[in-house]
């Protein structure tokens, strides 16, 4: 029950007084530092809540009068006889404020609380800085961890399906801000903007069964959980780093990197699933590319840099790129193309062996010096002279497909003379930061709501958008609820 201002401000002063005092009496006793640190603590989240009462108190019940107009100004309407309580859970714990009401009768939707409009409420019962602090808690481990966090903190209670609506809640405003949002200042831009995706799986929840659910014993190769792919994608831009073979070969062979190598600037990343989105089937590559589609034409409009997409084999990402970014130039991940030329080299050479590893460096320098046709030739000479049969042919088969299927991506040679980047690392990293750091944790099953709540608000903190997102789901929420009027 919220007290009066006089009330108030007693009660605080009390608290002050025995603030001191048990400071007092922490040193007199020899408390150890900790003690009088958690002690203190504790009461200075009840000061805080009786300030808050004062702060409240400040500002009256909210009575305008026998009647007041909409927060619109397109109706009159009556005060209700009644007051009506509020709730309001605030870091220092819990308020229930009784205030005047209006609209058309007593059991109606309240047209207007002047009360709320003054001390700027939330639409739900908690308060800005519990949401923010509540979700980023979430955001690195488990709402049960989360809530865990909460109370020990600030001696909350918080339900781990409250923080799961308040994540949902949130996220349902990411997209508009990621629209409304300013692209990164032109001086700041490397002259090379850089798009590229990934797939990432996610453990899901099973639908429930209805009746006693069937004894099941897992087959071979058959997971113990279900996964829905999603599509991670990131827009960055970068400057020319240009290399030799020489150069590419010391770093991926010999872990020789160059000291000069230029970091990505302003990356944005990203993260979507096949779901409905206003009733219409949405699939997850269409949704990612879209939204990199327009992170990137945002960032190069009246510049127009250099498109690069570098991208692993798969089919469909590619045909996602001839739709939204067909002036792109394709990439395909060399270190994906390494990854086929070691399946290769143990067709013939033993893992580890010092052989092996002088094919695939004879291999991939071809490949970099642009003799991609002799690679793929030699390739299939080997496949017909050394008559290899059942799994090492089917293997050596998949390799020499692999490379003609991405052959047009495979132009090396220009790529390094232009400074492009020719690894995927960023796409991948995505992956793990976006994805499999919060979504794959031990035990974790999903929803698609639930994880495309997570992702979106993940990225928005990847992105470094945290702090303008809250200010700007605030400012948003705010005009809603009461227009003009919103402090």
């Amino acid at each position: 029950m919220i007290m009066n201002q006089e009330q108030a401000l007693l009660k605080a002063q009390v608290q002050l007084n025995q603030l001191i005092e048990s400071v007092h009496s922490a040193a007199a006793a020899a408390w150890r530092i900790h003690q009088v640190e958690r002690d203190l603590m504790a009461q200075l989240l009840d000061l805080g809540l009786t300030l808050l009462n004062l702060f409240i108190a400040h500002h009256g019940d909210g009575d305008l009068g026998t009647t007041a107009g909409t927060v619109d100004g397109r109706t009159v309407v009556q005060r209700l006889p009644q007051k009506h309580d509020r709730r309001y859970v605030a870091i220092f714990g819990e308020l229930t404020s009784p205030r005047v009401v209006y609209g058309t009768r007593e059991g109606q939707r309240i047209e207007r609380a002047p009360l709320d409009e003054s001390l700027g409420l939330p639409g739900g019962d908690f308060s800005y800085v519990i949401e923010d602090w509540a979700q980023r808690f979430g955001l690195k481990g488990s709402f049960a961890e989360a809530a865990e966090s909460l109370q020990t903190l600030l001696r909350l209670r918080l339900g781990v399906h409250t923080l799961e609506r308040m994540s949902q809640e949130m996220a349902g405003s990411v997209v508009p801000f990621r629209e409304a949002i300013e692209p990164p200042p032109a001086v700041d831009e490397g002259p090379i903007l850089v798009v590229t995706a990934d797939g990432k799986g996610i453990p899901m929840r099973r639908p429930p069964q209805e009746g006693p659910k069937p004894h099941h014993r897992r087959t071979k190769g058959e997971k113990a959980n279900k996964k829905q792919m999603a599509c991670v994608g990131a827009v960055y831009s970068i400057k020319p780093f240009v290399r030799t073979p020489n150069d590419v070969l010391d770093e991926v062979l010999r872990d020789r990197c160059s000291d000069d190598r230029p970091e990505p600037t302003h990356k944005h990343v990203w993260a979507e699933m096949s779901r409905d989105i206003e009733g219409k089937p949405i699939g997850a590559k269409d949704a990612i590319f879209c939204a990199l589609f327009q992170d990137l034409t945002l960032r190069n409009v009246g510049h127009d840099r250099p498109v690069v997409c570098v991208m692993d084999g798969e089919r469909a990402l590619w045909e996602a790129q001839r739709v939204y970014f067909p002036e792109a130039v394709g990439i395909l991940d060399l270190f994906h193309v390494m990854e086929r030329l070691w399946t290769a080299a143990h067709c013939f050479h033993a893992e580890g062996s010092d052989d092996a590893e002088a094919f695939v460096a004879d291999r991939l320098r071809g490949l970099l010096e642009g003799r991609v046709g002799y690679v793929i030739g030699g390739l299939r000479q080997r496949l017909a002279k050394h008559q290899l049969k059942g799994s090492r042919r089917k293997t050596l088969t998949s390799v020499i497909t692999y490379l003609e299927n991405n052959r047009e991506h495979l132009r090396y040679d220009e790529y390094l003379k232009a400074g492009y980047p020719i690894g995927s690392g960023v796409a991948e990293g995505a992956c793990r930061h976006l994805v499999k750091d919060r979504l794959e944790q031990t035990g974790m099953r999903w929803t698609v709501s639930g994880a495309q709540a997570m992702r979106h608000l993940r990225a928005t903190y990847l992105n470094d958008q945290w702090d303008d997102f809250i200010e700007k789901r605030i400012d948003c929420e705010q005009t809603r609820l009461y227009g003009k009027n919103a402090a």
